[in-house]
């Protein structure tokens, strides 16, 4: 089968080959005897796979490996039990081997789409929706009535952290960085919008009487302590990840001073290992998708042998909505 392979860690132009690869064996590396065979229909391009390209994400395969951790496609070979048959559409998450053309997800990483939905919203649902519910409801305590402030709020993350937020009953701001981003973001269900080279910091706490009551913030660097400065008393600020680049650092007093908390979101962490928290989060978004409330929202499109464009897009920070791969 065709494979998109990262065969040495000189960055996203050089790093890939596309390479013809045996079929996987029909058992998950975290679930050895069992797993579900995808056909590959379209497949997730998300930050971890550029960081592999440099060896600078925490997992580090032995080269070459086939990256890729989402897919949407078609079951094709169900081993062990699962709520999925072959013949299912389905959404996946498979870690790594999803860019080819055919990947091993566990079972209980595996969930139906929607006949109406592109195979690419099924590429895009499990990492960012099952990513921002996590760090919203189960790590941020969101609360009905609640305002949050959203980062990054037209990437993938972003449009599908705003999505749950709208559901869950609370008034979203996002913060963009251009007027295409703008519209995405207002698409996804943002309130209000804020640009992230302006004073943001003091437009949202005008907004908001004082400061909200949660941010979520995929990106870090610099703007990490002005979102402290923009959190009202009690509020929150929930780290996801620093597509930034930077690891930004918190001064506790501010913390102290006003009753704030930093909050740790490591969904990967969470729940890789433990089936039922995939599980219910699954169930939870299962739900929203029925009630029309989730609706992922895909940006560029590249065939397979382009994987490398999509990763630049991604390393110029051009990306909006979840970008993918069209691998059939």
């Amino acid at each position: 089968m065709r494979a998109i392979q990262i065969t040495e860690l000189t960055g996203p132009a050089t790093a890939l080959t596309l390479s013809d690869i045996p079929e996987p064996e029909p058992s998950h590396l975290t679930t050895p005897g069992s797993g579900v065979v995808v056909d590959v229909k379209a497949a997730g391009v998300s930050f971890p796979e550029l960081l592999q390209t440099r060896g600078e994400y925490q997992v580090k395969p032995p080269l070459p490996f086939v990256p890729g951790a989402e897919v949407g496609g078609v079951v094709r070979a169900v081993h062990g039990e699962a709520r999925v048959k072959p013949g299912d559409r389905v959404a996946a998450f498979c870690m790594l081997g999803a860019w080819a053309e055919q990947a091993v997800a566990p079972t209980y990483f595996t969930f139906k789409i929607p006949d109406h939905w592109d195979f690419a919203q099924g590429a895009a649902l499990v990492l960012n929706y099952h990513t921002a519910y996590f760090a919203l409801i189960a790590r941020g305590r969101l609360a009905e009535g609640e305002t949050i402030l959203v980062h990054g709020a037209a990437g993938g993350v972003g449009t599908a952290t705003l999505q749950v937020a709208k559901a869950w009953g609370v008034r979203t701001i996002a913060v963009v960085s251009t007027d295409a981003k703008e519209q995405v973001a207002r698409d996804a269900g943002a309130d209000e919008v804020v640009r992230s080279d302006g004073p943001w910091k003091d437009q949202v706490k005008e907004m908001t009487d004082g400061g909200v009551h949660l941010v979520l913030d995929p990106v870090g660097g610099d703007r990490f302590t002005d979102s402290l400065r923009s959190l009202r008393e009690g509020g929150r600020l929930v780290v996801v990840g620093f597509t930034g680049g930077s690891i930004p650092e918190v001064r506790v007093n501010r913390l102290l001073l006003n009753n704030t908390e930093v909050i740790g979101a490591g969904w990967g962490a969470s729940v890789i290992g433990w089936p039922e928290r995939t599980e219910r989060i699954g169930r939870a978004i299962e739900g929203l998708i029925e009630a029309g409330q989730v609706n992922p929202v895909i940006g560029a499109r590249f065939p397979l042998d382009r994987a490398s464009e999509a990763l630049a897009l991604l390393d110029e920070r051009g990306a909006t909505g979840k970008v993918v791969l069209d691998v059939a």
